[in-house]
């Protein structure tokens, strides 16, 4: 199994995000299995024909949300993120509930707001 991903150049998503959010969604989806050694950055920044830095700046960023795992001199794995991931979400909302408490919004309130985020974030 390889890594299957592309950065298209004309889009107005940058390419370290382009490749953060295909990683991360080849991994939520199962295409790449927890404990699939990821390219080196050098390796993947050849085969893209991107920077390295870029693709570092991708692999730090999947790192930080928990896709990922560097383990040292042996490379970089598919992390079991979704219980991370499941975890990062709840405290996200339970800052955003307490937020919206404490601002003195109503529950109705505080959920057409997170609505509205959401429709933002997924529709662009």
């Amino acid at each position: 199994m390889t890594l299957k991903i592309s950065v298209d150049t004309d889009s107005t998503t940058a390419p370290y995000e382009q490749l953060r959010a295909g990683i991360a969604e080849q991994a939520r989806s199962g295409v790449l299995p927890v404990g699939h050694k990821l390219p080196t950055v050098r390796g993947l920044a050849e085969q893209l024909g991107l920077a390295a830095n870029t693709v570092a700046k991708a692999y730090k960023a999947l790192e930080a949300d928990g896709v990922i795992e560097t383990r040292g001199r042996h490379g970089t794995f598919v992390a079991a993120a979704g219980d991370a991931a499941a975890r990062r979400l709840a405290a996200a909302a339970a800052v955003f509930a307490r937020e919206a408490h404490r601002h003195g919004a109503s529950r109705d309130e505080a959920l057409a707001a997170a609505e509205e985020a959401l429709r933002a974030a997924y529709e662009g």
